[in-house]
């Protein structure tokens, strides 16, 4: 009688096929774990100019900001193509925007920090983008 020296072409099927299972579960879900980073990786990027433009508005001097380097932050990273500031010490507004690149499922949308007059700052981020890629706390209606 011969000894079975190896697999036979049915159980490396078999084996094969479930890899290919698992892979197609797994791939869609770690896409969009990575796309939700970049997303939280954007407001991360431009939630640092919150205490400088807090500083600027407490200070009344100047009455506006509207660059980002005015709040110490670079004017682009790798997940903001470009971050915009538009603020007012007189009426104490102002909003801290990032324009996503990345990953496309969040390219083509926005992450905001807003402040209303009551001092309050709310996260918004591009009404079109799934639910599924916000961050929390953070409301989609820009």
């Amino acid at each position: 009688m011969k000894k079975q020296q190896g697999f036979t072409l049915i159980e490396l099927m078999i084996v094969v096929a479930i890899i290919a299972i698992l892979a197609a579960i797994a791939l869609p879900a770690y896409q969009d774990y990575v796309a939700r980073s970049q997303v939280t990786a954007g407001l991360a990027d431009i939630r640092g100019g919150v205490t400088a433009a807090e500083e600027i508005i407490n200070k009344g001097s100047p009455t506006t900001f509207n660059t980002a380097a005015e709040i110490g932050l670079q004017a682009n990273t790798a997940r903001c193509s470009a971050i915009t500031v538009n603020g007012s010490a007189t009426t104490g507004v102002g909003t801290i925007n990032c324009n996503l690149e990345g990953n496309p499922k969040v390219a083509p949308y926005a992450v905001q920090l807003t402040r209303n007059t009551s001092g309050a700052w709310e996260c918004e981020v591009s009404g079109g983008m799934d639910e599924k890629y916000v961050p929390q706390g953070c409301a989609r209606t820009l």
